[in-house]
Order: C-alpha cells, then sequence, then structure tokens
C-alpha cells in the first residue's frame, strides 16, 4: 500500500524533495505513519494553493497512515518570511484567533478525523512559554550561522533595501518546535509542506534529533505554477478561496473550467483523486478533442465535489447552464445570490423605482444612458429572459426570479444581476 502510494505521488508530480526517499520509503513500509502540514492563519480562508498539501494528507491517510494538520495560531502571530519580499504586517490575536477557528473548520473537511486524523494548533505549547525557556531551551541549538544560510532566509537578507526582522527570524525556531513537539505527543515521523518550506522543515528535523534523539523525515510538495508562466490561483476578481462566502462555488467551478489545455493533465494529477487510467485517457482526449475540453469539466467537477459538496457541484452546474445555453427560470434564490455575490456586475433596487436603462448604466452594461437607450430600441436587453422595448419600464413591474432576483442580458454573453430592495 505504502509503495503504491509513493508510486502515485511522484506519478502524479507531487514529490519535489525529500530527506532520504529509500529511508522513508522503509519508513512507511513498516507501519502506520503519522505526518503533519501545517497551515498558517493569513486570512479567514485558505485559498486553492493549500489544496496540494490538504489532500496529500488525505493521500496518505486513505494508504492507511495517520495526518495532522497543524494550524498556526502561534506561527500566524508572526508570519512567515519565505521568500517573501517584504515583513508581514501583525495582525491583532483575537483576528488570528478568529481565523484559526475557520481555518480549523476548514482543514478538517479533508481529513477523517473518526479514522485517525488530527487537526492541532501550535498556540497549545507556545501559549505559555517564556522568553528565557525559549532562549535556553530551543535557541541553544541553532547556529545562526547555519539559519542564515537557508535559501529562504539568504534571498530576504540579499535583496537590496530589504532585511529580516528578529520576529521572523525566529519563524524558523518556533516551526522546529512543532515538530518536536508534534513527535513527542504523537510520535509524528513525517513533516510534508511546500518546496517554499524546505529549509524550516530540515530545521525541526534536526531539533527533533538534538532534543528527542530520533530520526524522523521530511517531504515537500511543488508550489503549483501555469504552463505560461502567470501566478496560479489568481484571476481579475482576486485568490480563489476555499470558504464560499469568499469564492461562490460558481465561480470557483468556472476557474477550474476554463484552466488552459497544458494546465489540466498537471492539475488533475495535482487536485483529484481520478486513477491513472482516467487521467490518461483525459490527458489523450485533451490531445485529440480539445474543442470537447473533457479534462477540464473532469477537473472542475471534480474539485467543485471535494471543496464545496455535491450540492455546491450542482449548484455550479446549473447556474453555468443557464447562462451559457440553458433557461435561468430553473436558477434558484441561492445561485443568483452567487452570482450577485462574485460572478456578475450587480446593482440593487434599494427600495427606489429603478428604471431599466439606469439599471443598465448602473452595472456597467451600459457607458450612458444614451447607450443604454439605443441597446435596449435594438432589441440587445432582455431581464429575466424577455426582451425588453422599453427604458423606461421599472424593474419593479417585470417579474422577478427566485429570490426576487433579475438577470439582465445585454448580447450573448454580457449579465448583470438586480439585487431585491433589503
Amino acid at each position: 500500500m505504502t509503495q503504491a502510494l509513493l508510486e502515485d505521488l511522484t506519478w502524479r508530480g507531487l514529490v519535489n524533495q525529500s530527506s532520504d526517499a529509500d529511508a522513508l520509503r522503509d519508513h512507511l513500509e513498516a507501519g502506520t505513519c503519522t505526518l503533519y502540514c501545517g497551515f498558517d492563519p493569513t486570512a479567514d480562508s485558505l485559498h486553492i494553493g493549500s489544496l496540494v498539501p490538504l489532500l496529500t494528507l488525505r493521500r496518505f491517510q486513505l494508504a492507511g497512515h495517520a495526518p495532522i494538520a497543524l494550524v498556526g495560531g502561534a506561527t500566524g502571530l508572526i508570519g512567515d518570511p519565505s521568500f517573501k519580499a517584504d515583513e508581514r504586517s501583525l495582525n491583532e490575536r483575537e483576528v488570528v484567533e478568529g481565523w484559526v477557528q475557520r481555518i480549523r473548520a476548514q482543514v478538517s473537511r479533508f481529513v477523517d478525523l473518526d479514522a485517525g486524523a488530527r487537526v492541532a494548533n501550535n498556540l497549545d505549547w507556545t501559549r505559555e512559554l517564556d522568553v528565557i525557556s525559549f532562549l535556553r531551551d530551543v535557541g541553544k541549538h541553532f547556529s545562526v550561522n547555519e539559519m542564515i544560510r537557508k535559501e529562504s532566509v539568504r534571498a530576504r537578507l540579499e535583496r537590496e533595501g530589504a532585511g529580516i526582522s528578529y520576529t521572523e527570524f525566529s519563524y524558523m525556531l518556533l516551526q522546529s518546535m512543532d515538530y518536536v513537539e508534534l513527535a513527542r505527543r504523537y510520535d509524528c515521523t513525517l513533516q510534508i509542506g511546500g518546496s517554499d518550506q524546505w529549509g524550516n522543515i530540515t530545521a525541526g528535523m534536526d531539533l527533533v534529533r538534538r532534543e528527542l534523539g530520533r530520526h524522523v523525515h521530511a517531504l515537500t510538495l511543488p508550489l503549483v505554477t501555469k504552463a505560461d508562466g502567470t501566478k496560479f490561483g489568481k484571476t481579475e476578481s482576486g485568490a480563489i478561496w476555499l470558504d464560499a462566502d469568499r469564492t461562490s462555488p460558481y465561480s470557483f467551478y468556472q476557474f477550474w473550467l476554463n484552466c488552459a489545455d497544458a494546465d489540466v493533465g498537471p492539475f488533475l494529477r495535482y487536485f483529484t483523486f481520478l486513477s491513472r487510467e482516467e487521467i490518461e485517457a483525459l490527458d489523450a482526449e485533451t490531445q485529440t478533442a480539445p474543442e470537447r475540453r473533457a479534462g477540464q469539466r473532469a477537473l472542475a467537477d471534480a474539485v467543485t465535489t471535494l471543496v464545496h459538496g455535491d450540492a455546491g457541484l450542482a449548484s455550479a452546474r446549473r447556474i453555468t447552464d443557464a447562462l451559457f445555453s440553458g433557461d435561468i427560470h430553473t436558477l434558484e434564490a441561492d445561485d443568483l445570490a452567487q452570482l450577485a455575490q462574485d460572478g456578475l456586475p450587480t446593482c440593487s433596487l434599494g427600495g427606489e423605482v429603478v428604471k431599466v436603462g439606469q439599471a443598465l448604466t448602473a452595472m456597467g452594461l451600459a457607458k450612458s444612458n444614451s447607450q443604454a437607450m439605443q441597446l435596449i430600441r435594438s432589441g440587445a436587453v432582455s431581464i429575466n429572459g424577455e426582451v425588453v422595448a422599453d427604458a423606461s419600464a421599472a424593474l419593479d413591474d417585470l417579474p422577478p426570479l427566485a429570490g426576487g432576483y433579475r438577470l439582465v442580458r445585454r448580447g450573448k454573453r454580457n449579465w448583470g444581476v438586480v439585487a431585491p430592495a433589503e
């Protein structure tokens, strides 16, 4: 089972660095391994870059191992300097605590807590730690000379006009403490993380050896990039978040559906649990019939289900079909609320009488009132699927869709949402 896991991880391109590949294989084959990955609360939600380690924890659990998702209630108060151009802003303790609770709930959805997985918080073993004990018991094991040779720190020191504060410099010590504590409490013997964490992870391995006299392991995963060199997980509207309140299931689904042909193969490997045979068949179809976008559809279906469940996928598909080829009257109130949230240009009735022409201009579907008039006269504007002929018609006089929403369409591809008065 473990051999199949490591072979699968390698085939998927998920192995970037390992402390000792042969020793790790032997260790995993000897029995159940406890492993961990850390997730710092830098916002109230994780984004899709965090899916690679989250799903890797799940892959290990499915292979019979025991994952720990560590939420950085302590390290999140400091900020990881790894390959960051500037010093992070420090957030208030109450804010970080709120983020910890939300992220704890998020990571809990990807590992089975009823089958041996855990979610931990490193504030539990640092909250009462005094500075003298920290310096004597932890700091004495770290050579500053060695720390500044770590690539993540050296890059910061060598960047003109940059530098690093003692606060961020100490992050490596805190993360290393995590490995020691998890090894002590749960016999954790493997840490995984992104390739930018290699220096922090190996420092933790060394501290476990020094303090506990144990040999432990490290495995890093690649940082996801796009084939065209643009940043993964970003759109014109911002980052793609795992929280439905920040990125709706529809927008989440569209992100994956619209990925480039060159990216769909690697993304299927990184982000889905489809088998090798299924992925290779989709690779072949992408090559021979790219217009079908079979790989993109399979990718969007699989990842949206993982993050938002069957209901989220159904909603995303329903909206997609309605906007591009179907009947908008099939949309439910929650679907329309998603579009108002982050999918389409939006305006609100706000309790006032709003005319059709005004709504077009307010949503940016027309540059001016005169252009709105021209569009309406030419029959290019419809509301709730019905062509509108009168620019002065009040929106309140037009029957709404579910939840009191109205969908405005200009031409074939331009949509807007009129939200009901609150």
